[in-house]
């Protein structure tokens, strides 16, 4: 398999123990809809650190919302985090938006912090765009952090669903690096075949994207397994206990094999809900052992 340069640099910069990324999807606002200041954010990132799996990676959905990177680079750099960066692409003025927040922080803090950029986020899942408009903006975004001195990877994060639809190519071309997220439970499978349903996402994103543009690292960048919320096609159960499962058998393993982002750090009262901790910052279930 062919590796882009910057990502064989990466790995050849991590830690003997950290071969891959690992992390988690951390949303900006807190329990009470308000926004994470820098002293949460590393509050947060500081917590991710102290687990077994020693976690300094997180994903961020935007920039600009929430003054998402204002607060949260400050505290990244603090704590030794490192960040793949999310760039919101919905209507033109949150996407200007969300470039000048990107462009300020890599003005003010320069660009150590970054891991990548994923330009959107399922846009391509929830039909909110074209692939053709997306690829323009992934373009549009890398030529910005290039001429800022950024050589980190510029990507797209959707669901393996529209990874491996054909008429999605065109963002698999665009991609530097490609940013999947599979859920087992939305595709009604029991917690007895989570396992094998989530590999089998990767396996098919795989290999559409090496039939488009060959070589290409394919990220999890969502996984998880909700900790309550409905039975989901009558065979997908909601529970702490097929949560725990599903991190020993996917987390556990996925760890030492790809770059991973688990989801989520806190997810509230969302039903199903999929958070690791609760709003007091207390893991609702076993993340120390695997």
């Amino acid at each position: 398999m062919r590796f882009s340069t910057t990502l064989t640099a990466i790995a050849a910069a991590l830690p003997f123990t950290q071969a891959f990324w690992k992390g988690m999807n951390i949303g900006a606002n807190n329990a009470d809809g308000s926004c994470k200041t820098q002293a949460q954010w590393q509050t947060a990132f500081n917590k991710l650190k102290g687990l077994p799996q020693h976690m300094t990676s997180v994903r961020l959905y935007a920039s600009s919302d929430c003054n998402t990177l204002a607060n949260a680079v400050p505290a990244a750099l603090n704590t030794g985090t490192k960040i793949l960066v999310g760039v919101w692409t919905e209507d033109s003025a949150h996407f200007k938006a969300e470039k000048d927040a990107l462009e300020a922080a890599i003005n003010q803090h320069g660009t150590d912090w970054i891991i990548a950029i994923s330009v959107g986020s399922e846009d391509l899942y929830r039909g909110d765009t074209s692939a053709s408009t997306l690829a323009s903006q992934i373009y549009d975004v890398r030529g910005m952090v290039r001429a800022l001195g950024a050589k980190q990877d510029v990507g797209h994060v959707d669901t393996w669903t529209a990874w491996v639809d054909n008429a999605n190519t065109d963002v698999i071309t665009a991609s530097d690096f490609i940013g999947l997220d599979g859920y087992p439970y939305f595709q009604a499978s029991t917690i007895g075949d989570a396992y094998n349903t989530f590999w089998d996402s990767v396996t098919a994103t795989r290999n559409q994207v090496n039939a488009v543009s060959p070589g290409k690292w394919v990220w999890v960048t969502e996984t998880g397994w909700p900790v309550s919320g409905e039975t989901y096609g009558g065979k997908a159960v909601a529970s702490v206990k097929n949560a725990q499962t599903y991190w020993r058998s996917v987390a556990c393993d996925a760890f030492n094999k790809i770059h991973i982002f688990w989801y989520a750090y806190q997810d509230y009262s969302a039903s199903p809900s999929f958070g690791v901790f609760d709003k007091n910052g207390k893991a609702i279930y076993d993340l120390y052992s695997c």
